[in-house]
């Protein structure tokens, strides 16, 4: 977990247009992320590697994951995580189902 990421989940999760028909209120997803969060390690990121994603704003991501040493990022956007720049750094994106699987494995 990184500050960038923090921030934006914390944004996501009050708005409620993104919650409709979410049998949880405010309160309780605050709850949910920081159980989340006790689980989770801060990674400090010390080098810009700007990968020139699709999407500028998820490049904090890749930075996060390689500083982190991680080497799969978890997302449904696979779209914008799926340039060469990926595989020189030794990641890849996978969507939640197919994580799952590699877990099964």
């Amino acid at each position: 977990m990184g500050a960038a990421l923090l921030a934006e989940y914390e944004s996501l999760l009050v708005r409620d247009t993104l919650f409709r028909g979410c049998a949880l209120d405010v309160q309780e997803r605050e709850v949910v992320l920081n159980a989340f969060l006790s689980v989770c390690r801060w990674v400090s990121v010390y080098y810009l590697w700007r990968p020139n994603l699709r999407d500028e704003a998820d490049n904090h991501i890749v930075e996060l994951a390689v500083a982190g040493g991680a080497t799969a990022i978890v997302t449904n956007n696979l779209r914008d995580f799926d340039g060469g720049q990926m595989k020189f750094l030794g990641l890849r994106a996978l969507t939640p189902g197919m994580f799952i699987k590699t877990l099964e494995a």
